[in-house]
C-alpha cells in the first residue's frame, strides 16, 4: 500500500505549507487556487468547496475555480449548481475548450443534447483531436440515434485514453477496483457506487485497451458493460482484458450476453407465473415493406404492440402502435436498420393507471427499488405520476417497506427464479402484474440505474422515504465488492 499512500502524504505536506503561505499572503489566488485544489484532492470537500467560492466573490471569472467549483458541485449531486458554474466559464472564457467540455457533460446529463452537441463540436472546431469533445460526441450522436456519427467520434475520442484513473479521497488504506466498460451507451454507471473515499478506481475501455500494457493494480473487477444489444463487441473485448487478470470479476461478460431481450424473452418464458414480451428483432426494410403486417403476424404479433431502436434505455427511440396504419409514422421516427417488435403487455390496474415495478438483484438477493404510477403506457419513475400525487408516493413507499406482502409469492417466486437464470451480480428487474398476478417481464439486464440523489440535485423531504430502500442497495453494492476482493482490504 505505499505506493497508494505515498502521493496522499505529500499532497497533506504541500497543503501544510499553503496553509502557512496563504495565511502570510492571502491576497495571492495562485496560491488560494493550489489550496482549494489540494483540500478537494485530500477530501475536504466543503472547505474546497468554500475556498472556490471566496475566490470567485474576488474574481467572478477565474477560469480553474469556476470549473473546479462546477465539478466539485456535479460530483456532489448539486448538478444545477454545477451547470451555473460552467455556463459561467463558458461566458467569461468562449475559447477554453476545457470549460466548454464540461459545460455539455452537464447539458447531455440534463438531457439538452442539442445543446450539449454544440459545444462539442465548438471545441473540436478549435482543436480537433480534443479527446474528451469525441468522447461527448459519441455519447450524445448514440442518443440522437445516430449510431454511425458516434462510431467516427471513438476511436479519437478513446483510443489514445483507454483507461481512466479516478482520484481517490479516502483517510483510510482504499479498496482497489478495476471497472471495464463500453463505448456505445450501454454501460451501467458504476461510478454512482465507488465513492471516491473509499475505492479507488480504474475504468477501462476494452475495445481500445492493448494487452500489451499492465492492468492497473486492482483487487476486484466490476464489468459495467451491460447491453448486449449494443455493446457485443465491448463484451468480447472484455474477455480479452479478464484475461489477463485473476481477481474475482462482477458480472461476467458472458452472462451479460445472454440477456438481450430475445434472448430473455425465450428462456424466462418458460418460468411458472412469467409473461414475457416476446422481443423479435427484424431488419426495417421488412417492416417498411408491403408484407409488414403478415410478417408480424408470423411471429405471433397482434396490435397494439411495442418497436424500439435495439440499445436504448430510458423511454429514448421507444414507440407504441396501435394499429398497422401506425407503421410508417413509426418507422420514420425509430433510427437503426434494425427494429426490436415487442408484444405489449396490459399492466394496467384496475383504475386504469399502469404500474411499474423495479427490482434490483445484487449478489443473490433481491432489493425494492421503486413502483412507478402513471397514466401513460411508457413508464420511467421520474417521469411517472409521482412528485404531484402523494397517494402514488405512499403505493411506492408501501412496496419499498414490504415487497412480498405487495407482490404476493407468485411474482416474489417469480422474481427469485429469473435472478437464478440469469446468474448476474448486478442487474435489475423492470415489471408489472397482470390482472391474474402473473409477473409482466418488460426487461431484466444488468444496465438497470439506481440514482444516488431522488428526484434532483435538490432533494425534497416528500422523497425522504426512499433513501432507505436506496442505501440499502448502495450498502449491497459495496458489500459485494469488499466480498468479492482479493486480497481483503486493510486498514
Amino acid at each position: 500500500m505505499i505506493e497508494v499512500w505515498a502521493p496522499r502524504k505529500l499532497k497533506e505536506a504541500k497543503l501544510r505549507e499553503l496553509e502557512a503561505e496563504f495565511g502570510a499572503n492571502p491576497a495571492s489566488m495562485d496560491i488560494q487556487f493550489e489550496r482549494a485544489c489540494l483540500l478537494d484532492e485530500t477530501g475536504r470537500t466543503a472547505e474546497a468547496r468554500d475556498a472556490y467560492v471566496d475566490m470567485l466573490a474576488r474574481d467572478s471569472s477565474h477560469r480553474g475555480a469556476l470549473n473546479n467549483l462546477g465539478t466539485l458541485l456535479n460530483r456532489t449531486g448539486y448538478r444545477t449548481a454545477a451547470r451555473t458554474a460552467f455556463s459561467q466559464a463558458v461566458a467569461h472564457h468562449p475559447a477554453d475548450p476545457m470549460s466548454r467540455v464540461n459545460l455539455a457533460n452537464s447539458l447531455c446529463d440534463k438531457g439538452d443534447l442539442a445543446g450539449a452537441r454544440e459545444h462539442f463540436e465548438a471545441v473540436l472546431h478549435v482543436e480537433s483531436d480534443n479527446p474528451e469533445a469525441h468522447q461527448g460526441l459519441s455519447r450524445v450522436l448514440t442518443e440522437l440515434g445516430d449510431r454511425a456519427g458516434a462510431a467516427r467520434h471513438r476511436k479519437p475520442g478513446y483510443g489514445g485514453r483507454p483507461v481512466m484513473l479516478l482520484p481517490y479521497r479516502g483517510e483510510s488504506a482504499p479498496l482497489s477496483v478495476l471497472v471495464l466498460a463500453g463505448t456505445a451507451g450501454g454501460s451501467v454507471p458504476v461510478r454512482n457506487f465507488l465513492d471516491d473515499r473509499v475505492f479507488q478506481t480504474a475504468i477501462i475501455f476494452p475495445e481500445f485497451f492493448d494487452p500489451a500494457t499492465p492492468l492497473p493494480p486492482h483487487q476486484v473487477v466490476f464489468n459495467a458493460i451491460g447491453d448486449p444489444d449494443s455493446e457485443a463487441p465491448a463484451l468480447l473485448a472484455a474477455e480479452r482484458v479478464l484475461a489477463m487478470t485473476t481477481a474475482p470479476v462482477i458480472n461476467a461478460p458472458a452472462r451479460v450476453a445472454a440477456t438481450g431481450r430475445g434472448d430473455n424473452a425465450q428462456r424466462l418464458a418458460e418460468i411458472p407465473g412469467v409473461i414475457t414480451s416476446s422481443a423479435v428483432t427484424m431488419p426495417r426494410a421488412v417492416l417498411a415493406g408491403p408484407d409488414a403486417a403478415a410478417a408480424l403476424r408470423g411471429y405471433g404479433f397482434n396490435f397494439p404492440l411495442l418497436m424500439r431502436t435495439p440499445g436504448y434505455h430510458t423511454g429514448r427511440h421507444f414507440e407504441r402502435l396501435e394499429t398497422a396504419e401506425d407503421l410508417p409514422g413509426t418507422l420514420a421516427a425509430l433510427p437503426g436498420e434494425e427494429l426490436t417488435v415487442l408484444r405489449y403487455l396490459d399492466a394496467r390496474g384496475p383504475d386504469g393507471k399502469v404500474r411499474k415495478y423495479r427490482v434490483m438483484m445484487i449478489d443473490g438477493a433481491l432489493y425494492p427499488l421503486h413502483a412507478a404510477i402513471s397514466g401513460h403506457w411508457k413508464v420511467h419513475y421520474f417521469t411517472a405520476d409521482m412528485a404531484n400525487d402523494a397517494g402514488h408516493r405512499a403505493e411506492d413507499a408501501a412496496f419499498l417497506d414490504d415487497m412480498p406482502g405487495v407482490l404476493g409469492p407468485r411474482p416474489m417466486a417469480a422474481l427469485a427464479e429469473i435472478q437464478s437464470r440469469l446468474g448476474l451480480d448486478y442487474a435489475g428487474i423492470d415489471f408489472g402484474l397482470s390482472a391474474g398476478g402473473d409477473l409482466l417481464l418488460f426487461e431484466a439486464n444488468a444496465t438497470m440505474v439506481v440514482n444516488p440523489v431522488i428526484n434532483s440535485s435538490e432533494p425534497e423531504e416528500k422523497w425522504a422515504y426512499r433513501r432507505g430502500a436506496v442505501e440499502r442497495i448502495y450498502a449491497a453494492v459495496h458489500n459485494m465488492l469488499f466480498k468479492r476482493s482479493v486480497p481483503a482490504r486493510r486498514d
